[in-house]
This record gives structure tokens, C-alpha cells and sequence, in this order.
């Protein structure tokens, strides 16, 4: 089929669900009607709690993620954002380790057309059907926190999943498994017995974006409150900084 073919039924097939997709200056509009919200209703709530004070980027977590789920050269499930305040000779150095949120309110699942992003009602894990994937990068700008990716290999949508393959036999996942300063504690958020609960009740905790209300399920502490808010995304612009 030539490209011009395929650019025709490209449009047809997001006339047809009802997406509209319209450039706006450097961003994307993104509007899709008839769908709405769909709540978890997970028996478990698995998620994360990252101590950005254990972090000393060595970008641990970001190999293992990787080598674990063969990630293409040049994108990344898992990845560490270095951000510096201050002027010379007073400046500081802050680590914000990074990963898909898996919300509880999620933009990319509220909005993909064919269904392939999903979440696992057992557990809460946002996952994407490569089988239903069609590589509309829908999702991919709906994240509100660049997240997602278009896999060169599989053309379809990826993003960190937990290691759902691991966490389903009783491990944790590869990035939690690899950090050095154990600054990564991952676990039932809906178990208050939980590693990760009992952290998070003796520690103060801020979520990415807040603003946004998506209701992340990755949670920080000690994170330096000007990478948390809404100008937080010039962290977007290289994930390999």
C-alpha cells in the first residue's frame, strides 16, 4: 500500500471512533467524545514509593529496566532526571527517578481508541495489548508525563508496567530489584501491613503534577518541589539527562 494510502486510511480509522486530533502551535489537542473514565476497581492497588534522598544516580534501575523487558536503544521505561539549583558556588544536585504512574485516573486509557491500553482489575497495572496496538500515539501524548513511548520494534505503544511478569510470581520489579540506595519501595498500597504502606504513613509524600488530579500511584518523598509542579515539564525534554 503506498504512504498515501495509508495516510487516507489512518484518517478514516480515527473519523470513524470518533478522535479528532488537531496540532495547536507546538502541542497536540487531543478530544474524543463518548467515553469516559474508567475507575479502578482493583482487589490490590500495587504502586511505588521513590525517597529521592536515597537516590544517588547511578542510573541502576534504568539498565535493569532495560535489560529486563528489552528496551529499545534510545527510549526508556524507567530513567533518572538530574536537575541542579542554584548559582557557583552554591548549587545542589537533585535526583528524580521517573516511570510510568500507572493513574488511577489515566489519560492514555481514558483515550485510546481501540481498547489496547488496559488495566488489570486485580491489581490496578495499566498495561498495552501489542496485539491491539494500532500505533496511533494517542496515548503516548495524552501522558502528561511523557511516559509512554512508540516502540521502533513492535510499532505499537510501551511503558513501564511494574515488570508485571515479575511482580505475577512473587518478585519485585527489575528497578526496585537494582537500586543501590533502596530508594525504590514497591508494594500494595491497599495492604496497610505493605512494605510501601507502612512508608508512606511515616512519611510525608507528593505525587508528579498533582494539579492534574490523575491520581498517580508513584509517590515521592523528599522530592525538590520545583520538579513536582506544573512547570516540571522541561524534565521532558531529554530523558537521558
Amino acid at each position: 500500500m503506498s504512504n498515501k494510502g495509508e495516510a487516507l486510511d489512518r484518517r478514516d480509522f480515527f473519523r470513524k471512533l470518533g478522535v479528532h486530533v488537531t496540532a495547536a502551535g507546538a502541542g497536540v489537542l487531543l478530544m474524543q467524545s463518548g467515553r469516559e473514565s474508567q475507575a479502578a476497581t482493583a482487589v490490590k492497588k500495587y504502586g511505588m514509593v521513590i525517597d529521592t534522598n536515597r537516590c544517588i544516580g547511578c542510573h541502576g534501575c534504568t539498565i535493569a529496566c532495560k535489560s529486563e523487558n528489552n528496551v529499545p536503544d534510545g527510549f526508556f521505561r524507567s530513567w533518572v532526571k538530574i536537575g541542579e539549583k542554584g548559582k557557583y558556588p552554591n548549587v545542589s544536585t537533585h535526583f528524580l527517578p521517573r516511570l510510568c504512574n500507572n493513574c488511577e485516573d489515566a489519560p492514555c486509557l481514558n483515550l485510546c481508541p481501540t481498547g489496547a491500553t488496559y488495566r488489570t482489575q486485580e491489581d490496578g497495572v495499566v498495561h498495552v495489548n501489542r496485539e491491539v496496538c494500532v500505533g496511533c500515539r494517542i496515548c503516548v501524548v495524552a501522558c502528561p508525563y511523557g511516559a509512554r513511548f512508540p516502540n521502533p520494534i513492535t510499532h505499537t505503544a510501551d511503558k513501564c508496567d511494574f515488570c508485571y511478569h515479575r511482580i505475577t510470581q512473587g518478585l519485585q520489579p527489575a528497578c526496585v530489584d537494582a537500586c543501590t540506595g533502596r530508594a525504590r519501595i514497591f508494594g500494595d498500597l491497599n495492604d496497610p501491613d505493605s512494605e510501601v504502606s507502612r512508608y508512606m504513613q511515616s512519611h510525608s509524600t507528593q505525587r508528579l503534577r498533582a494539579d492534574l488530579d490523575t491520581r498517580p500511584k508513584v509517590h515521592y518523598v523528599h522530592a525538590d518541589e520545583n520538579l513536582m509542579g506544573p512547570d516540571y515539564h522541561r524534565l521532558l525534554a531529554r530523558r537521558n539527562s
